[in-house]
Protein backbone atom coordinates (compact mmCIF):
# COMPACT_ATOMS: atom_id res chain seq x y z
CA UNK A 1 0.00 0.00 0.00
CA UNK A 2 1.17 3.23 -0.48
CA UNK A 3 0.95 5.50 2.45
CA UNK A 4 -0.34 8.76 0.38
CA UNK A 5 -3.13 6.41 -0.29
CA UNK A 6 -4.47 5.70 2.87
CA UNK A 7 -7.64 6.76 2.90
CA UNK A 8 -8.35 5.29 -0.44
CA UNK A 9 -7.54 1.95 1.07
CA UNK A 10 -9.41 2.24 4.40
CA UNK A 11 -12.23 2.75 1.96
CA UNK A 12 -11.66 -0.07 -0.30
CA UNK A 13 -11.54 -2.55 2.64
CA UNK A 14 -14.61 -1.15 4.50
CA UNK A 15 -16.71 0.59 1.64
CA UNK A 16 -19.27 3.65 3.62
CA UNK A 17 -19.37 2.36 6.77
CA UNK A 18 -18.12 5.14 9.33
CA UNK A 19 -14.43 5.17 9.94
CA UNK A 20 -12.40 7.28 12.26
CA UNK A 21 -9.95 9.01 11.22
CA UNK A 22 -7.32 11.84 12.48
CA UNK A 23 -6.52 15.51 11.19
CA UNK A 24 -4.98 18.78 11.50
CA UNK A 25 -5.30 22.22 10.91
CA UNK A 26 -4.07 25.39 10.71
CA UNK A 27 -5.49 28.78 12.06
CA UNK A 28 -3.34 31.34 10.51
CA UNK A 29 -4.10 35.41 10.93
CA UNK A 30 -2.76 38.24 9.29
CA UNK A 31 -1.71 41.24 11.12
CA UNK A 32 -5.25 42.55 11.37
CA UNK A 33 -5.90 38.95 13.39
CA UNK A 34 -8.10 38.13 10.84
CA UNK A 35 -8.21 33.80 10.40
CA UNK A 36 -7.30 32.60 6.90
CA UNK A 37 -10.17 30.55 5.63
CA UNK A 38 -10.56 28.06 2.74
CA UNK A 39 -13.69 27.36 0.41
CA UNK A 40 -13.61 23.75 0.42
CA UNK A 41 -14.36 23.11 -3.30
CA UNK A 42 -16.43 19.60 -2.16
CA UNK A 43 -19.13 21.27 -0.41
CA UNK A 44 -18.85 25.05 -0.82
CA UNK A 45 -18.27 26.20 2.71
CA UNK A 46 -15.58 27.36 4.41
CA UNK A 47 -13.06 25.86 7.01
CA UNK A 48 -9.51 26.17 8.11
CA UNK A 49 -6.92 24.83 6.25
CA UNK A 50 -5.96 21.20 6.83
CA UNK A 51 -6.66 17.74 6.56
CA UNK A 52 -6.42 14.07 6.69
CA UNK A 53 -3.14 12.27 8.33
CA UNK A 54 -1.68 9.87 6.00
CA UNK A 55 -0.28 6.38 7.15
CA UNK A 56 3.45 6.71 8.72
CA UNK A 57 2.69 10.43 8.85
CA UNK A 58 3.63 12.74 12.40
CA UNK A 59 0.98 15.26 12.96
CA UNK A 60 2.60 18.07 12.55
CA UNK A 61 4.04 16.74 9.35
CA UNK A 62 0.04 16.38 8.11
CA UNK A 63 -0.77 20.38 9.58
CA UNK A 64 2.41 21.49 7.21
CA UNK A 65 1.22 19.11 4.11
CA UNK A 66 -2.10 20.15 4.41
CA UNK A 67 -2.14 23.72 4.66
CA UNK A 68 0.94 23.63 2.03
CA UNK A 69 -1.68 21.38 -0.29
CA UNK A 70 -4.40 23.76 -0.01
CA UNK A 71 -2.63 27.17 0.16
CA UNK A 72 0.63 26.99 -0.77
CA UNK A 73 2.34 28.32 1.98
CA UNK A 74 3.96 27.45 4.13
CA UNK A 75 3.70 27.20 7.69
CA UNK A 76 5.23 26.88 11.35
CA UNK A 77 3.10 25.46 14.28
CA UNK A 78 3.96 28.17 17.31
CA UNK A 79 0.99 27.07 19.75
CA UNK A 80 -1.34 23.86 19.95
CA UNK A 81 -5.14 25.02 20.69
CA UNK A 82 -5.93 21.52 21.44
CA UNK A 83 -7.76 18.46 20.12
CA UNK A 84 -11.18 18.73 18.44
CA UNK A 85 -13.74 16.34 17.46
CA UNK A 86 -16.42 16.04 14.26
CA UNK A 87 -18.45 13.35 15.06
CA UNK A 88 -20.45 13.22 11.80
CA UNK A 89 -18.04 14.82 9.32
CA UNK A 90 -19.24 13.81 5.41
CA UNK A 91 -17.55 14.74 2.21
CA UNK A 92 -19.87 12.97 -0.44
CA UNK A 93 -23.23 11.09 0.43
CA UNK A 94 -22.55 8.39 1.86
CA UNK A 95 -18.81 9.21 2.64
CA UNK A 96 -18.72 9.58 6.35
CA UNK A 97 -16.35 9.65 9.46
CA UNK A 98 -15.48 10.45 13.54
CA UNK A 99 -12.72 13.10 12.57
CA UNK A 100 -10.00 14.02 15.19
CA UNK A 101 -8.87 16.62 14.83
CA UNK A 102 -5.24 18.23 16.11
CA UNK A 103 -5.61 22.23 15.84
CA UNK A 104 -2.35 24.74 15.98
CA UNK A 105 -1.38 28.63 15.48
CA UNK A 106 1.17 28.17 12.44
CA UNK A 107 2.98 31.31 11.28
CA UNK A 108 3.98 31.47 7.89
CA UNK A 109 6.93 31.19 6.95
CA UNK A 110 7.09 30.85 2.95
CA UNK A 111 5.19 30.55 0.10
CA UNK A 112 2.39 33.24 -2.28
CA UNK A 113 -1.05 32.39 -0.71
CA UNK A 114 -2.88 30.41 -4.14
CA UNK A 115 -6.16 28.67 -4.44
CA UNK A 116 -5.50 24.96 -4.89
CA UNK A 117 -8.43 24.04 -7.51
CA UNK A 118 -8.81 20.59 -6.73
CA UNK A 119 -9.15 21.05 -2.67
CA UNK A 120 -10.45 25.19 -2.58
CA UNK A 121 -12.40 27.68 -4.91
CA UNK A 122 -11.44 30.64 -2.60
CA UNK A 123 -9.32 31.51 0.12
CA UNK A 124 -10.17 34.53 2.01
CA UNK A 125 -9.10 36.36 5.50
CA UNK A 126 -12.05 37.11 7.64
CA UNK A 127 -12.60 39.16 10.88
CA UNK A 128 -14.11 37.60 14.27
CA UNK A 129 -17.23 39.30 13.79
CA UNK A 130 -17.41 38.57 10.10
CA UNK A 131 -16.74 34.52 10.02
CA UNK A 132 -18.81 32.80 6.95
CA UNK A 133 -20.77 29.59 7.46
CA UNK A 134 -18.21 27.13 8.62
CA UNK A 135 -18.58 23.92 7.17
CA UNK A 136 -17.79 21.63 10.66
CA UNK A 137 -18.59 21.96 14.21
CA UNK A 138 -14.59 20.99 15.21
CA UNK A 139 -13.62 24.19 13.33
CA UNK A 140 -15.86 26.62 14.84
CA UNK A 141 -15.25 25.36 17.98
CA UNK A 142 -11.18 26.00 17.17
CA UNK A 143 -11.78 29.21 16.05
CA UNK A 144 -13.63 30.13 18.90
CA UNK A 145 -10.59 28.66 21.45
CA UNK A 146 -8.20 30.83 19.45
CA UNK A 147 -10.31 34.03 19.99
CA UNK A 148 -10.65 33.23 23.44
CA UNK A 149 -7.26 32.47 24.14
CA UNK A 150 -7.39 28.89 24.90
CA UNK A 151 -4.84 26.25 24.48
CA UNK A 152 -3.96 22.75 25.20
CA UNK A 153 -7.96 21.66 25.13
CA UNK A 154 -8.05 17.94 25.00
CA UNK A 155 -11.62 16.49 23.92
CA UNK A 156 -14.62 16.84 26.11
CA UNK A 157 -13.51 20.32 27.56
CA UNK A 158 -15.75 23.00 27.26
CA UNK A 159 -15.03 25.52 24.10
CA UNK A 160 -17.14 28.20 24.73
CA UNK A 161 -17.96 30.81 27.67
Amino acid sequence: MDNQNYIQFIRSKVGDAKVILNAACAVIVNERHEVLLQKRSDNHLWGLPGGLMELDEAIVDTLIREVKEETNLDVFPTDFIGVFTNPNMRWRVSDEARVICFAFVAKIIGGELRVNDSESSELCYFCKDCLPKIHSIDNVQIIQAYYQGKRNLIEGEKYHD
